[in-house]
């Protein structure tokens, strides 16, 4: 019997949640009328068809390739994709697994669907665009709101003579325009961005959006018109098409691009400023006079960059983005000179974690750590054993799982033949049709689970821990230059799962609590390139000796 496995999907600009039961209901009963198995259903619930970064179908295509199925069935060939080469890819892949694509709309796909249908969605998408942009730019036109909400302002409802909604009204609320007021003043007086915020979270005042007040939140791009101090509606002109986006290929997120200024549309918007002219150019002079005393730094920042394009998008230290606040589960970054500081307390002051540490010193830290504590014979050992005992607890479930479905199964497959047996001494009525579907999708399923690979138990070299040892003591005694060498600094943080930092009792005391993916060590350690075949489960040590000493 032919296997299929169902796809549905649904994007949040036009469609609903009950949108993927709809599409899933009729797939079902095409499946039916051809006979066939439904081994599966893959779904993708509020995200848009232009990208391929979707969990259900990425799922569907590592399934396809296990041969889980030979048929994908969908309501048509744009649940797949609306993006012509993401189309292409699919089909491609699908074809390598030897899996047809049918839907209800087009029948099974072929290469011709492909290259018309893909055009066609592309060239949708692309006029949804350009009609969405066109009617946007009316409206700023009018003076009313492109779209999203300002702090300060708030959104007016109401309707035309017609009885339909009138979009992009705003007025300005009170309470918020004086905070707006208020930033700007003391901005203006010399007040840094990174104060203002940590005193308006200490008063308790909500942010954009009911979030915490940040330096960023304040001081925003100036050449974008980011940032409270940057948003030139608080002077009543309201700007439109300043900036683009485009999504990423690779990634799949979006990412902004700067509009040539004559394409930007302003419109002029008394009622709605907040901020006098004279107010709003005492802060411009500041950014003025701010910009010129950090100017070179910026210019030597930049000129580093460019002498080392390879390392523009990885980590700028070796611990970036590893570290994390145990007080508020914040991240830790550089906040002063070469000491990291919890971010949330420096930038927001809504942590009490006021502890900083220097970037030398809990890397030494770490990477001790890492050789002498994270892992030892006696953790391997109690990790693994830890991991034994949790799949022999899922195998035992599995075996009561499987008991119970080769009880399920023989039920349905007497069902079936009660069925059938009915219809061969004529006593055919329409309804057994359905309940035969039924009956099959529900003995396809349980096989399914009962066909399930089981999870392999690692294979553990008994002496790891010195294999292990020996590696990282080579990437770690000066042999190697991590500020040079950014294949050695990846494989070190390939073997950190993070470093909770904790305020320690004693002034300047830090505690740092180093855990490591036992999978990503035993396949360091064993020079496997691919992830180990079980779950990852962290282990922990404590980088640094001893555990609690105070840190300069």
């Amino acid at each position: 019997m032919t296997r299929v496995a169902l796809y549905a999907r649904y994007s949040s600009d036009s469609q609903r949640d009950a949108s993927i039961e709809d599409q899933l209901k009729v797939c079902r009963i095409h499946a039916a009328r051809q006979d066939w198995a439904v081994v599966g259903t893959y779904q993708d619930r509020a995200i848009s068809g232009a990208s391929l970064i979707r969990q259900g179908i990425q799922s569907l295509l590592a399934d396809a390739l296990r041969g889980k199925f030979d048929v994908v069935l969908a309501e048509a060939l744009d649940r797949l994709s609306r993006d012509q080469e993401d189309v292409a890819g699919v089909f491609k892949r699908l074809a390598f697994a030897d899996v047809k694509i049918v839907t209800l709309s087009e029948g099974e796909i072929s290469h011709l669907h492909v290259g018309l249908k893909g055009t066609m969605n592309a060239l949708f998408l692309k006029d949804l665009a350009d009609k969405t942009r066109r009617g946007l730019r009316g409206r700023v036109e009018a003076g009313k709101s492109g779209g999203g909400l300002c702090y300060g302002y708030e959104v007016v409802k109401s309707i035309d003579a017609a009885g339909q909604p009138i979009n992009g009204e705003r007025r300005i609320k009170p309470d918020e325009a004086d905070i707006v007021r208020r930033i700007f003043h003391e901005f203006a007086i010399g007040h840094p961005p990174r104060r203002i915020a940590v005193k308006l979270n200490s008063e308790g005042v909500p942010g954009p959006l009911g979030r915490s007040w940040g330096d960023t939140t304040i001081r925003g791009h100036v050449i974008r018109g980011t940032g409270i101090l940057n948003n030139e509606l608080y002077i009543g002109r309201l700007i439109w098409n300043r900036q683009r986006y485009l999504k990423d290929p690779e990634s799949g997120k979006r990412v902004s691009r700067r509009n040539a200024e004559a394409d930007w549309i302003v419109a002029e918007v008394p009622e709605l400023r907040i901020v006098d002219d004279a107010l709003w150019q005492e802060v411009r002079d500041r950014q003025a006079e701010l910009s010129k005393i950090f100017a070179a730094s910026i210019v030597a920042t930049k000129e580093a960059n460019a002498k080392r394009p390879h390392t523009a998008r990885r980590p700028s230290f070796l611990l970036s983005g590893l570290l994390t606040c145990g007080v508020c589960q914040g991240g830790y970054g550089i906040v002063v000179g070469d000491r990291y500081g919890c971010l949330n307390h420096h930038r927001r002051g809504s942590c009490d974690n006021n502890r900083t540490i220097r970037r030398p010193a809990i890397e030494q830290r770490v990477l001790s750590g890492l050789t002498e504590k994270l892992v030892s014979s006696e953790a391997v050992a109690a990790a693994v054993r830890a991991y034994h005992d949790e799949l022999n607890r899922l195998k035992q479930e599995r075996r009561a799982q499987n008991s119970f479905d080769r009880q399920a199964l023989a039920k349905v497959e007497r069902a079936i033949a009660g069925v059938m047996n009915a219809i061969m001494d004529g006593l055919y009525q329409p309804s057994m049709k359905a309940q035969m579907a039924d009956l099959e999708q529900q003995k396809a399923e349980i096989v399914a689970r009962m066909e399930a690979v089981e999870p392999v138990l690692p294979d553990v070299n008994p002496n790891i821990a010195e294999m292990y040892r020996r590696k990282v003591a080579y990437l770690t005694d000066g042999k190697v230059d991590l500020e040079t060498n950014m294949e050695a600094a990846m494989a070190i943080r390939s073997l950190i799962g993070d470093v909770v930092l904790n305020p320690g009792k004693k002034r300047g005391e830090v505690h740092a609590n180093l855990r490591g993916e036992l999978m990503a060590i035993l396949d360091f350690a064993a020079g496997r390139n691919t992830p180990g075949t079980v779950p990852s489960r962290a282990i922990t040590g404590v980088g640094g000796s001893p555990r609690n000493h105070p840190i300069p």
